[in-house]
């Protein structure tokens, strides 16, 4: 049976409808400020691959992909959720201030996927920045939706050259998601290309 749900945000009137999931959203591995904006997208029609607003400005252009696996660690998991956000290549996350919901927080640069057949996913965007005036490494966050209706953070997209990245964030031994999210970048012309993968509900407390 496939569950239609109908959240309001904030106490505000927005509502995201959707009727493609196998069980009513519920959040798993809490706490978890934020987690409700993976179902922000509403009515849009998720793609596999997106391209996020940072990319046409920056002058470093990322391109990231993965494949999101079942919680065997093999089996691909198609029609999962993937919500991204980040900081400008300033180190803000951006508004022209008419966002509403967890955009006010999280800024427009952002955007929801669905991994396709294969579990795979893409997008393009542009190297975020450390947090201004704070040795904080520079970021991307994620969330997963699954179809099973959980969903949960986690790990943060890192990069390995950025020297705020600690060895204790580096070799985490439970990272959410089953792996430490380290990007080790390679150039391909005017791109700069890594690949992240996921697993479904790994070291995700009370899964």
């Amino acid at each position: 049976m496939k569950y239609s749900f109908c959240l309001m945000l904030f106490g505000i009137l927005g509502f995201v409808c959707q009727a493609q999931f196998d069980s009513e959203p519920r959040l798993v591995g809490a706490p978890c400020e934020g987690c409700e904006a993976v179902l922000e997208f509403g009515r849009k029609e998720l793609s596999a691959i997106d391209t996020l607003s940072l990319f046409y400005t920056t002058s470093k252009k990322l391109r990231i992909s993965g494949t999101v696996y079942q919680t065997d660690g093999q089996t691909p998991a198609p029609g999962t959720v993937l919500y991204i956000y980040q900081t400008d290549d300033n180190g803000i996350y951006p508004s022209n201030g008419t966002e509403k919901n967890w955009a006010r927080r999280h800024g427009h640069i952002r955007a929801w996927l669905k991994t396709d057949q294969n579990g795979q996913y893409t997008f393009y965007t542009g190297q975020p920045a450390s947090y201004p005036g704070r040795e904080v490494p520079a970021h991307i966050h994620p969330t997963l939706l699954e179809r099973t209706g959980r969903y949960y953070y986690v790990q943060d997209y890192y990069f390995a050259d950025d020297p705020y990245l600690t060895e204790a964030e580096r070799e985490k031994p439970t990272p959410r998601g089953g792996n430490n999210g380290v990007l080790h970048l390679r150039q391909e012309g005017e791109l700069w290309v890594g690949t992240r993968d996921f697993i479904l509900g790994k070291n995700i407390p009370n899964y």
